[in-house]
């Protein structure tokens, strides 16, 4: 759903005097994510590599961390019991993350997983990573409920058209 080329858009991303609805926007993408303009590709790039990046050196910290354990010689068991711990929480925090990009999330779920959300850090990463491979990170459900939102105001402008004061009175 373009507007016609040439209509002067605001910063909003909707046509300028309109009153309809307007596109939320994303996180480092703004709502360039409406008609992919104003640097949309290379927010992408910036994106992915940004995410991929972060991601390893978020391993490389958790490294760090493995030697330490092994360093201080704790024990086999409490060490593999951390490195299991990382693993299930960033694979949870991987499948929790790709499917907030596609629904909205239960804000006391969210509230309740916030601690597993933050120990599987990496698995949060890397989802955003290989999404941003594709679109703008939540781009499909933000462009479902605009679109939604849009259809269900033009249905209300049209069944509203008109000055209802000018309208002809009924007698009985």
């Amino acid at each position: 759903m373009r507007d016609e080329p040439g209509t002067p858009v605001t910063p909003a991303g909707s046509p300028a005097g309109t009153t309809g609805p307007r596109p939320e926007p994303l996180r480092f993408f703004g709502t360039t994510w409406l008609h992919h303009d104003h640097g949309y590709t290379a927010r992408r790039i910036a994106v992915s590599a940004g995410s991929l990046t972060a991601a390893a050196v978020s391993c490389l910290v958790l490294r760090l961390a493995y030697q330490g354990l092994r360093l201080a010689a704790i024990g086999g068991f409490v060490t593999l019991l951390m490195v299991v711990m990382f693993a299930i929480c960033s694979a949870l925090a991987f499948r929790h993350t790709w499917d907030g990009f596609t629904r909205r999330p239960d804000p006391d779920r969210q509230a309740s997983l916030r601690g597993l959300l933050a120990v599987g850090f990496v698995g949060s990463l890397l989802a955003y990573f290989f999404r941003s491979l594709t679109e703008a990170p939540g781009e499909r459900l933000h462009r479902e409920e605009y679109d939604a939102a849009r259809a269900r105001h033009a249905k209300r402008a049209t069944r509203r058209s008109g000055n209802p004061s000018k309208s002809k009175k009924r007698r009985a």
